[in-house]
């Protein structure tokens, strides 16, 4: 698939900004969907089989996307299962920002409370971004890992995942990358645990969880979380034996082979057309957002810079004016995520010309009836 391919493939109705919330379901997805969906329910081993190697081609294009070998990735149904079995497999000082997406939030306090072996060091950015020099201004001799979102779910923010590891030298680093994973370059391998899903930018749907523990990680974390599939060998009847040493340890049951299906569909798109390629389409797509905002003076507190953002821009309108552009934006047909006084634009790849007009003739009838 090259990149004209892949853009023509977003088949959904003009006026869909809203990738960072949830991401339609592409048209190879929803093919190889209906199409598994009937193999397992022909009854046929060798039907069932088939479609059980899509987990294999899943775990091998989420490696080679992270730079990594296969033995150290795990499917998971969502972020959130991944993040868990990192943080209750800790011990000591867990750093994290309170403005985080909850995925990391929560699990860190359910953990720290279950376990009681987690000392949460909370870090209070005023912008909501977790830059390297907050990091080193707050790190302690307690601190054991940090964990943050690649890119910032409110802000979009991108995190510098090179420049943290440079900061917190040989201790854990934990990524939440579901808001740029397959959309954007990063260096992954400066991480020790990446967890991503599918059911945004990927268009893979739910369920479509992946993890990746690297060697720091497998030697700190224990597999606290490790249910029967997590061993080596076959099924462990009538004995229970120690977890596996690879990244198979951080699973606990048997994997949903059709969301599997999707992911390995929308991930095999992501390697043809090439993630760099992705992401400087997706640059274009996010700056033509910030122009129109600019045009119309509706501030942004995404950063200007490319290599700071991934597909969301997040604008901050004065208190009295948030309402009047949401409905704005509602009117003309828009949908995007209106939160805490903050419109959160997030457009993808195949986000057309005819939207993106629509978002700029809304900023524009939004500026018409602005009182100042």
């Amino acid at each position: 698939m090259d990149l004209e391919s892949y853009i023509s493939s977003f088949d959904g109705e003009p006026g869909y900004l809203d990738w960072a919330a949830f991401g339609p379901l592409s048209a190879s997805v929803r093919s190889e969907a209906h199409a598994d969906t009937e193999l397992l329910g022909s009854g046929r081993r060798s039907s069932i089989e088939l479609v059980g190697e899509h987990v294999g081609e899943a775990r091998a294009i989420a490696a080679e996307l992270i730079g990594t070998s296969v033995d150290q990735i795990t499917l998971q149904p969502s972020t959130t299962y991944g993040i868990m079995h990192a943080f209750y497999g800790l011990a000591g000082g867990l750093m994290l920002s309170r403005a985080e997406f909850p995925s990391l939030t929560v699990a860190a306090t359910r953990a720290a409370d279950s376990l009681g072996s987690i000392d949460l060091q909370w870090l209070e950015p005023e912008d909501g971004m977790v830059t390297p020099d907050l990091v080193r201004a707050s790190l302690t001799d307690d601190t054991r890992a940090l964990a943050v979102s690649l890119v910032d779910f409110r802000t979009g923010y991108r995190a510098d995942l090179s420049a943290l590891r440079d900061v917190i030298g040989d201790r854990l680093l934990i990524v939440d990358a579901i808001q740029g994973f397959g959309m954007i370059e990063a260096d992954y391998l400066a991480a020790d645990v990446v967890c991503a899903q599918g059911y945004k930018w990927l268009r893979a749907g739910r369920g479509t969880g992946l993890a990746w523990f690297g060697e720091r990680a497998l030697e700190r974390i224990a597999p606290v979380l490790s249910g029967f599939v997590g061993v080596d060998g076959d099924l462990p009847v009538d004995v229970v034996p120690q977890p596996a040493a690879s990244s198979r340890a951080f699973s606990v049951s048997g994997i949903d082979t059709l969301a599997v299906a999707r992911l390995a569909t929308a991930l095999r798109e992501v390697r043809e057309v090439g993630v760099a390629t992705i992401e400087a389409e997706l640059a274009e797509r996010t700056r033509s957002v910030i122009f129109f905002a600019d045009r119309y003076e509706v501030p942004v507190i995404t950063p200007r810079a490319p290599e700071r953002r991934a597909g969301i821009v997040t604008l901050q309108p004065a208190p009295q004016d948030a309402a009047p552009l949401a409905a704005a934006l509602a009117n003309h047909g828009l949908t995007v995520t209106v939160r805490s006084g903050l419109v959160r634009v997030a457009p993808h790849v195949g986000t057309g010309a005819d939207t993106l007009r629509l978002f700029g003739d809304a900023l524009a009838a939004f500026s018409s009836m602005r009182v100042w």
